[in-house]
């Protein structure tokens, strides 16, 4: 493997956090039974299938014979690749504890040790993840049906059937809702994943996945702020769904500004006002918070999280923050390179 290869910087940085992370992953082994895959190895395993968008199967086949992929993991040439099921069984584990959360926490931590980040000015949005549930999976609450014809595929018939998420729920994942991008789009059983990312270099900082309830972007965004480090005022940039004077209201109580789109075709107007418009620093947010559709773009198309493969919102929560952190190091590995060290 050439020197400059990206696996070589990607892995140097994760190497650094499950270092830190060394005295978590002890505790969470046990002091009987057979011995588990360590964490650290189902944690580079996770970090390669996100970067080379690869099926959990295949990762395991292809690390049969690849050796890249071996030594990411650290593996030896001769040592034995695990089972799929074994593997999955193992991460299951790593998906009951918040080490996706401690993470990101240390990979963002890292970026602001090298001055790649910003704590001041940050962007919030959402965007919603395709739930691993059919729509045929979406029944009215409490009532029995009939076996089906077939139970791989049924024949199932919704015409004149009013369907809603107070009356209806998905049988394979009731937490998930029924919810559409926008007016004219189909409805789809979906969760919504939202980002808080600094404007200095489009790293993300924060990562939360909420149903989709329809105020869930604005939700997500304050419990996120809230976690925010330090005392001194800061903006946030936004799109015209967070133009809402209650949205307005507790960001000030945050002593958060928001730099949100203005939304005029709202009932009383919009809520944002000249005494925050005519500052250059609102146009500045208005433009660099178009960067957080990059982090959502890589998270879908790379790393798999269009359609999640997890069930219940812990789980997509754990998934979606981990794709988070291995999408930083990938940016902080770029921005290395764009910017070598004098």
């Amino acid at each position: 493997m050439r020197k400059d290869h990206a696996l070589r910087a990607i892995r140097a940085m994760g190497d650094e956090v499950l270092t830190e992370m060394s005295v978590r992953f002890d505790a969470m082994d046990a002091d009987v039974g057979r011995p588990s895959i360590a964490p650290e190895k189902l944690l580079r395993a996770q970090l390669l299938q996100m970067l080379y968008t690869i099926r959990e199967r295949l990762l395991m086949e292809e690390m049969d014979y690849n050796l890249l992929f071996r030594w990411f993991v650290g593996l030896n040439a001769d040592d034995a690749v695990w089972d799929a099921t074994v593997f999955s069984k193992n991460r299951d584990r790593l998906l009951q504890a918040d080490v996706a959360q401690q993470f990101l926490a240390q990979v963002v931590a890292q970026a602001g040790a090298k001055g790649l980040t910003s704590d001041e000015h940050f962007t919030v949005d959402g965007t919603l993840l395709e739930a691993w549930a059919s729509v045929k999976s979406f029944q009215p609450k409490g009532k029995k049906t009939p076996p089906p014809d077939d139970p791989g595929n049924p024949t199932v018939n919704f015409h004149g059937e009013k369907r809603c998420n107070d009356t209806h729920e998905s049988k394979t994942d009731p937490e998930s809702q029924l919810a559409r991008k926008g007016p004219g789009k189909e409805a789809k059983l979906s969760y919504s994943g939202n980002l808080l990312v600094e404007n200095g270099n489009g790293l993300i900082v924060d990562a939360e996945v909420f149903q989709a309830n329809g105020t869930a972007e604005r939700d997500a965004a304050l419990v996120m702020m809230e976690k925010l480090p330090g005392t001194k005022a800061v903006t946030v940039g936004g799109d015209k769904g967070f133009d809402t004077r209650g949205f307005g209201v507790e960001c000030r109580n945050l002593r958060v500004t928001p730099h949100v789109a203005q939304n005029h075709t709202r009932p009383g107007g919009s809520a944002i006002d000249a005494r925050t418009t005519r500052h250059a620093g609102y146009k500045i947010s208005q433009r660099k918070r178009k960067r957080i559709e990059e982090c959502f773009g890589w998270l879908k198309t790379v790393a798999g999280m269009r359609k999640v493969r997890h069930r219940g919102v812990c789980k997509v929560d754990w998934v979606f923050t981990f794709a988070c952190a291995a999408y930083n190091l990938v940016r902080m590995r770029n921005l290395a390179v764009a910017v070598p060290a004098v």
